[in-house]
This record gives C-alpha cells, structure tokens and sequence, in this order.
C-alpha cells in the first residue's frame, strides 16, 4: 500500500458520509496514472497553484483597480480567504478539505482583469454568455499547460464552474445552481462571506465609506472587525446545517442569513456602484473594449502577445479569433493591461 493508498484508507476512518473521499471520485477526462503521494484532489490543488493562471491573480483587481496601498485586496489574497474559510469550515464538517481547497483556489482563474469591469466589457463586446467562471473552467480546461489543460477531476471543475451566484441568493433554491459534492457547495458560500468582509474592510480603509455608515444590525448580528463577522459566518453554517434524508443541507440561521444580505445590499449600492469605484471601471472598460478591437485587427501582433503569455496554443488549436482574443482579455493582469494599453496607444515622446 503507497503512501496515497494510505491516506485514502484513513478518509474512510474520520470522513463524514457526505464528504467525497479522495478515490470516490469521478475521474479525469483523460485517464492517468494515480500519484503514489498525494491523492487525486491533492494534485489538482498543486497544478493549479503552479499554473500561470494563478501567479496571475496577484495582479487582478478584487474591488479596487491597480491599488498601490499594500493593504488592499487583489484577486490573489481574496482566493487565499476564500481556500482559508472553506478549508475550516469542511474541517469542522469532516468533509473533504483537500477537495475544498482545490475549488477555491481555482475559482477565480478565469476572472478578468479590473474586476467585474472586465467582465462586463467582455459580456458587451464578445458575448453575453462570458462569466468568469465559465472563463476559469476554460482556463484549467483548455487555455493553461500550453492549451493541453490541467486535466482535473471532475469534482474540482464542478466546483469552478458553479462557485459564482452573481446577485443572487446566498443560499440558492435551485438545484441546478449547486455543486454536485458538499465541498463545492460550501466553497460557494465561503466566497460571499470572504468578500463580504474583506470588501467591507477595504472600502473604509479606503475612504470610499466611512464605518458608522455600516447599518447597525450588521454590526450587532455579525461583527464589528474582519475576525469577529469571519467566526460569526463560519459558526452560524456550521451548526445551523442538518442532515436529512441522506444529504447534508447547508443552512444559516434567519438572523446571520438577513444580515448578511443587509450588508450585501449596502456594499452594492455604497461600494461596488460608489463613483469612486464605477469611474475607474468606466476607464478600464474603454481600455479593454480598445485592446480587443486592436487584437482583433492585428493577427501578428496578437500572436506575439499570446506567445509572451504562454497561451500561443488557444491559436493553434483552431479557436475561432473572437475566442482567442477573448481569452488573452480575460487572462491579463489590470498591469498588463495598462502597460499594452499604453504602448499601442500612447505616442512614443521624441528624443
């Protein structure tokens, strides 16, 4: 018996009956030979921290676009929360936390630079259907290892392409919207309560709000400061969900659930559409629509671009050019971006 054999056989011991063990699982889409390390959700968390995609996110924006403050947010950091509650909170389930951390970290690989500004551009200018994470599935499907993917299981990508709600429901009534494992299900919720701390605390940080204007009941149901609303969300679903019928129900209390769509509500309409936040995406989304038409005029500068990126694959495979041009928009960091936007479009001064 190897080592993954071992650890596998020890799932069965301590997991709960509705966490996915590690060699339950669906499988890949193309067949490989196990590790004799480390189980099969195990090697998907180490490929996706290792891919290109991920090192990216240390350049993206979470809310605030390109900050220069060190304290601020990126898209790098708010995954770290998002692996970090998600892992606690399937630990205190005996679910599987491996499992958990893969989809956590892999969720947002597909976002776009400049936030949802990106996103939204894409959605205007490529397709109305473009959704960062749809765009994630892509990248670990068929964009990174040089357009050959990551090959991960099917649980990870299931958890990828149905972490994101939009504005919907904290905790969704259609089936259809949830993860097949537990372990997705929650790296779903971990991502609201991650973003809904950590936007809250930059947003005061960066004057865009001020804290007395947090409403009242936030503060007294979840918390006054990023480790107070943390342990209050992540106790509240851990011993508000039950077992019923041979599924574990993910569940909150009426009390923590109304107040943290109070608080996402006020973040909405106070942060995310605030004018300090909503002029800068009104610029980057100019900056993205121009690249993308640029791109899409200029085949030989786009492969130049493709090939430093090391996505020159997403060409060669046949994609059509619309998809192609789409895939290097959503995989360059805010930087990047700038940078680009500024060699093609700024006039070299004389010397």
């Amino acid at each position: 018996m190897n080592i993954r054999e071992q650890f596998e056989k020890r799932e069965e011991n301590f997991m709960s009956p509705f966490g996915c063990q590690s060699d339950r699982s669906r499988g890949r889409q193309r067949t490989e030979t196990p590790c004799p390390i480390r189980t099969a959700f195990q090697v998907d968390r180490d490929r996706i921290v290792y891919s290109n995609a991920f090192r990216r996110l240390k350049h993206k924006t979470q809310v605030f676009l390109n900050p220069l403050g060190d304290e601020y947010r990126t898209r790098l950091t708010h995954t770290l929360e998002v692996s970090q509650i998600a892992r606690t909170i399937t630990r205190a389930m005996f679910l599987n936390e491996d499992l958990a951390e893969a989809i956590a970290l892999g969720h947002d690989l597909g976002h776009t630079p400049f936030g949802h500004g990106g996103e939204a551009v894409l959605q205007e200018i490529h397709s109305p259907d473009f959704s960062h994470n749809k765009q994630s599935l892509r990248v670990v499907d068929v964009i990174e290892n040089n357009s050959k993917g990551l090959n991960l299981t099917h649980e990870v990508r299931d958890g990828i392409l149905k972490h994101s709600k939009g504005y919907g429901k904290i905790l969704p009534d259609n089936p259809d919207e949830l993860a097949f494992t537990v372990e997705g299900r929650i790296v779903r919720i971990a991502d609201i309560m991650a973003y809904l701390n950590h936007d809250l605390d930059d947003a005061i940080r960066s004057g865009v709000i001020r804290e007395s204007q947090v409403p009242a009941v936030c503060k007294r149901i979840i918390g006054r400061t990023h480790q107070e609303r943390a342990t209050t969300m992540i106790r509240d679903l851990v011993f508000s969900s039950r077992a019923s019928d041979g599924e574990l129900h993910l569940a909150m209390s009426d009390e923590i659930y109304d107040a943290m769509t109070t608080l996402r509500a006020f973040l909405y309409e106070n942060v995310y559409r605030s004018a300090k936040v909503h002029q800068d995406f009104v610029k980057a989304k100019k900056i993205l629509s121009e690249l993308y038409t640029y791109l899409m005029e200029n085949e030989s500068f786009l492969t130049i671009e493709l090939s430093r990126m090391d996505i020159a694959g997403c060409l060669d495979n046949g994609y059509p050019r619309e998809q192609v041009v789409c895939d290097f928009i959503a995989s360059i960091t805010d930087r990047y971006a700038l940078n680009l936007y500024k060699k093609l479009f700024f006039p070299t001064p004389t010397v």
